[in-house]
């Protein structure tokens, strides 16, 4: 089983639209392994292209310098939220290059690429022309909804017009190929309304990959990324591991890049006479408030992850938004995220555990023998065998949000089973062997959900298994494999229970002064009315200089691309001139004009300021003058 994220730009920090899809790629590759499939599971680094090349210009770094700065915060990421990737692919390893080149090479000799001239609207952020059929009136770009540019070089084509055809007919033959029918409706549309031949280079871009069959033009980056998905695997010698693991089983991603893999991709595919992926999943957005979370930073702080080491929780919130038909996984405010590790993590399913090893601990000397059966064991020891069915159809289905209630259903009903028996009151002599085997049969229950569980929280289950006397994790959902005899640990929680109130207290100045604290804040709003007299415009500098007199302050000289300013900045302390020019920043536009230390002032650079100054910059290029809002 052969499953991939998307290889992620290097150009930004990872964010929770990152998080959601690979957390999903893993929990498959996980299931996978669970189901004892040999398992292949990719996910990396995107780190060639104009983007990638002016991010490492503004930080004044070479570009592989900056790939290199860039790519272990997303392999740190990754360890923190437990990701069990086989692979982590970085697009400038020698490997990727071999492979590319080779695919590049079959390409071309499949006659289907060739040489001509284009002009067309461009979308820098995206790095890729958008066709007349996609333009609005107003000419933005339908992701980013930026303005687009017009741009004209010499590039080299792909016949993708020649596939649609084959692309149309194996849509037919596979309705499975993309998933959801959303997805594959969106991109039968494409295909109705007819494909126009893809440029497949650029001219005009230094970092990348050469096209061996002319290196004056640079492999165009979104070509170039999708052929990651094989040279991982050693296509380029063709390695037992690529015979083994290509054809993808699943390529896993965000709706707004399924034209490139379902699409594109397949066509490529088609004319190097190669096997095509088997299915592409393509997710809607996680949002909070409406509002996408594709630009969040700080994904593991922001949200106020609870414990001290949070993996499981963060996961277990993901999932359990995970449904792959929705057009979004919409996440609600903070507090909700505390009520989910509450009510799921540290109730139902911590407070079951302690409480069944209490009893354990304090009537048995290890796990009693199950002796003598009575009212609900069999209900429990069914309801286990068809949790464990039902799971393996969501996830096949890829309503990873209800696989996760489902065994949620399991615990509660657990829980109740424990309840219903009054198991505490069964501590008398003749009772006993009946009080042995409910306890036998609520921990062997809490030994199946730790398998049905640890694709999605891998650390509890592990935890469960260690605390009912397991010395290796059982991967096997079946009913009876838990040993008798087995000591069992002290039932220290697991899940601490998170006090939101308490948390809001945990400054001292806010539990000193509340009153104040509150009479500070209100002093402080400001109307939205207000808000909206601030124009705030995307500038960047072209030049920077000291004051004479001023070590605080610099000299900056912005374009905003219709006019160009003179501004001072008090940046000098945290900035050296010649690492400001070219980075794009965010400026207040229409502020009074000022004179400082004699240099006239048109304007303000946006900062956060601390422990130290940060410019507030863009993730990625945008128009100059484009307005923030």
């Amino acid at each position: 089983f052969y499953v991939t994220t998307p290889i992620y730009y290097v150009n930004g920090e990872p964010h929770a639209g990152h998080a959601y899809t690979t957390i999903v790629a893993d929990a498959l590759a996980r299931y996978h392994r669970l189901k004892g499939n040999d398992v292949f599971f990719l996910t990396g680094v995107d780190e060639h292209g104009a983007n990638i090349h002016k991010a490492a210009e503004n930080s004044g770094l070479s570009p592989q310098a900056y790939c290199d700065k860039m790519a272990p915060i997303f392999i740190k990421l990754w360890k923190r939220l437990n990701i069990s990737n086989d692979i982590f692919m970085r697009t400038t390893s020698d490997m990727h290059k071999r492979g590319a080149e080779k695919f590049l090479t079959a390409l071309y000799d499949s006659g289907d690429v060739y040489k001509g001239s284009y002009e067309g609207h461009y979308c820098r952020p995206c790095e890729r022309f958008v066709p007349e059929k996609e333009l609005t009136d107003e000419k933005l770009c339908p992701i980013h909804k930026l303005p687009l540019e017009w741009l004209e070089e010499e590039n080299y084509f792909f016949r993708l017009s020649k596939y649609q055809d084959r692309l149309l007919a194996h849509f037919h033959e596979n309705p499975d190929f993309v998933y959801p029918a959303a997805r594959r409706n969106e991109l039968l549309s494409i295909l109705d309304s007819g494909l126009e031949d893809i440029s497949i280079s650029r001219s005009s871009v230094s970092w990348g990959i050469s096209l061996p069959f002319d290196p004056e033009h640079i492999v165009y980056v979104w070509i170039e990324a999708l052929m990651n998905y094989m040279t991982a695997l050693g296509y380029e010698t063709d390695s037992e591991q690529y015979r083994t693991f290509w054809p993808a089983d699943v390529h896993t991603m965000a709706k707004d890049i399924t034209r490139f893999h379902a699409l594109i991709w397949p066509a490529m595919l088609m004319a190097a006479n190669l096997p095509l992926p088997k299915q592409v999943v393509a997710h809607g957005f996680l949002t909070k408030d409406g509002e996408a979370l594709s630009k969040t930073r700080g994904i593991c702080h922001r949200y106020g992850l609870v414990p001290s080491k949070p993996t499981d929780w963060m996961r277990s919130v993901i999932i359990s938004c995970a449904n792959l038909v929705s057009e979004t996984m919409a996440i609600t405010v903070r507090i909700v995220w505390h009520a989910r590790y509450n009510a799921d993590l540290a109730n139902d399913l911590g407070n079951l555990l302690n409480r069944v090893l209490g009893l354990v601990n304090k009537n048995f000397e290890g796990i009693p023998e199950p002796t003598t059966s009575g009212e609900f064991d069999n209900e429990i020891t069914a309801m286990a065998q068809t949790t464990a069915e039902k799971l393996d159809e969501h996830i096949s289905a890829c309503a990873f949000d209800v696989a996760l209630e489902t065994i949620w259903e399991f615990v509660r009903r657990i829980n109740r089973y424990v309840q219903q028996t009054q198991v505490w009151t069964l501590a008398k002599p003749e009772t006993k062997p009946r009080m042995g085997t409910i306890l036998y049969n609520s921990l062997e229950a809490l030994r199946f959900i730790s398998v049905l569980i640890s694709p999605f929280v891998p650390d509890t289950a592990e935890k469960i298994q260690k605390q009912i006397g397991l010395t290796e994790f059982d991967t096997v959902a079946e009913w009876g494999r838990l040993p008798v005899g087995l000591t069992v640990s002290r039932g220290e929680p697991i899940f601490p229970r998170v006090d939101v109130k308490k948390q809001k207290q945990k400054q001292p100045k806010e539990a000193a002064q509340p009153k104040q604290k509150k009479a500070k804040e209100t002093s402080r709003l400001v109307s939205f009315a207000d808000f909206q007299k601030l124009d705030l415009r995307v500038a960047r500098i072209l030049s920077a200089e000291p004051i004479e007199g001023a070590d605080r302050l610099l000299k900056l000289q912005v374009d905003l691309g219709t006019e160009k300013r003179q501004m001072v900045a008090g940046i000098a302390e945290h900035y050296k001139p010649e690492a400001l020019v070219g980075k794009q920043v965010i400026i207040v536009a229409n502020l009074e004009p000022a004179t400082i230390r004699n240099v006239e002032s048109h304007g303000m650079i946006l900062a956060g300021s601390g422990d130290s100054v940060v410019l507030a910059t863009l993730e990625t290029e945008m128009p100059l003058g484009t307005q923030v809002r």
